[in-house]
């Protein structure tokens, strides 16, 4: 059987690439985000796949548009086997740039979108008969706060501490929960970024590696790229005098 796939954020990025493999390898997929038709790259591949590719809008900040966003996804393709969580925003600031706005954003749409989606999501995700998967994409910032990004990695740290706090409840239902931290891929939004990023990827190459990790025997966290998934999350287990002795050396 195929399977269904419905991803949040699939204009461009990483979400766009996502689309084109899972159309490639025969899956049914619904692309949303907040205005999927101005998304040329995305009419092009539905003017392909006809059958296959659903276009649907979403606004993740609206609670009554999530709800009835979700309640015609399950009857177009009747089911959902994996809903991928790919919206988000990202500002880099120092303290005296903090701007107020910009952390109520990405806390509201990196975080409180995940909860606005799957509050009516896992209603309709335990009442099917298969197994389903949620994924959320969320980023090696996650795992330590890094300088200029603390606004990102906590709406990030958030969402990764939400999913470990479900998956043990929702597994129980045939509902398996699995997060994405990867590190510095080339979109719109590391474009903003005016320093060095280690080990920065490609586009094609990250989808590629989530659609593979997505393939593979289920596991909890899939991380990459290897050596600055290992010194983040080393950061973490270090003393504090030593991880900041560390990350202060990241300070302009």
């Amino acid at each position: 059987m195929e399977k269904r796939v419905w991803i949040i954020g699939a204009s461009s990025g990483i979400g766009l690439e996502l689309v084109k493999l899972w159309l490639q390898n025969n899956y049914l997929v619904i692309a949303s985000s907040r205005n999927i038709e101005n998304s040329n790259e995305l009419l092009n591949l539905k003017s392909t796949y006809m059958d296959n590719l659903q276009l649907l809008n979403i606004d993740v900040l609206d609670n009554e548009n999530v709800i009835k966003s979700v309640d015609r996804v399950f009857n177009i393709f009747n089911g959902l086997d994996i809903c991928f969580y790919n919206a988000g925003v990202y500002e880099s600031m120092t303290y005296e740039q903090w701007n107020i706005s910009n952390f109520e954003s990405m806390i509201d749409i990196n975080y409180l979108g995940v909860l606005r989606v799957l509050k009516p999501l896992i209603s309709y995700l335990e009442k099917q008969n298969n197994k389903s998967t949620i994924v959320l994409n969320a980023s090696l910032a996650s795992c330590f706060g890094l300088p200029y990004g603390g606004a990102y990695s906590a709406s990030k740290a958030a969402l990764v501490n939400l999913a470990q706090s479900l998956q043990p409840e929702l597994q129980r239902k045939n509902i398996y929960v699995q997060i994405i931290n990867h590190g510095f891929v080339k979109t719109r939004l590391t474009a903003k970024n005016d320093f060095e990023m280690p080990q920065l990827m490609q586009v094609d190459y990250a989808a590629k590696k989530i659609f593979e990790g997505l393939n593979k025997p289920y596991r909890f966290e899939i991380s990459f790229p290897f050596l600055l998934s290992s010194f983040l999350k080393l950061l973490s287990f270090l003393p504090y005098s030593w991880s900041f002795s560390i990350t202060k050396r990241f300070l302009k």
